[in-house]
């Protein structure tokens, strides 16, 4: 089973430290790394990670701001993410918890911690459901596992779907449809592609190409680069 992740810190290294642990648990991807609150919402309600890492700081009123933003916020998040507070002291981390954090970390974050902490969230959270995909065409319904889609096309108003064995499933959906209902490792990278980023192999910057399993090559947008730098952290991970 596979999670996203995202982290909001102030501090380069730290977030380095954080996404570094987590090279120790592979089925876990980061789908992003904010600096300010406001930017991360923005990128939770785009990527929608199961799991937020939120760095609190010895800065009281940086910290009661930073927890009553994303308390406030929680009510309207959809689906609701996993939010873990990495606090320096217990007083920053019982109040991230009122504010309704599922979970918190005191002092320094290490291998053990992290792994205590990933175990928990596991436990509540429920078995994903999404395996399958359903193409339904008049009375036919044709049902695809999601693993053997290498990536979806636009073909006008419907969308083809590429498999691994060669197969090209035709959808009558648009492109828009599945970038708003497939998981998070499904990443639109140009306007008329989505990938499986577990299927990228290269990112070419200067030609604007993403290879495909090594043998196929489509392109990418600039307009999609935050898209491609979660492929890049996987890639890199």
């Amino acid at each position: 089973m596979q999670y996203s992740f995202l982290v909001l810190c102030n501090d380069d290294f730290f977030s380095k430290e954080v996404t570094t642990l987590f090279e120790s648990f592979p089925n876990y991807l980061c789908s992003a790394v904010s600096k300010d609150t406001q930017t991360a919402l923005k990128h939770i309600k785009k990527f929608k990670p199961e799991l937020v890492f939120i760095q609190l700081s010895t800065d009281l009123e940086q910290n009661n701001l930073r927890v009553q933003t994303i308390g406030e916020s929680i009510a309207y998040l959809d689906p609701f993410p996993y939010f873990v507070a990495i606090s320096p002291n217990e007083v920053a981390a019982v109040a991230a918890f009122s504010a309704g954090f599922s979970d918190y970390l005191i002092g320094v974050l290490s291998l053990h911690s992290l792994g205590k902490t990933l175990f928990k969230f596991e436990k509540r959270t429920p078995e994903k459901l999404i395996t399958n995909l359903c193409i339904k065409s008049y009375s036919d319904y044709q049902f695809i596992n999601l693993q053997d889609v290498v990536y979806l096309k636009a073909d006008n108003n419907t969308t083809d779907i590429q498999l691994m064995n060669g197969i090209v499933v035709n959808a009558f959906k648009t492109l828009k449809y599945y970038e708003n209902t497939l998981p998070f490792y499904f990443l639109r990278i140009h306007k008329s592609y989505i990938v499986n980023i577990n299927h990228v192999s290269r990112i070419h910057f200067s030609k604007a190409k993403c290879y495909i399993n090594y043998d196929e090559i489509i392109p990418f947008s600039p307009n999609y680069r935050e898209n491609i730098d979660v492929i890049l952290r996987k890639i890199d991970g």
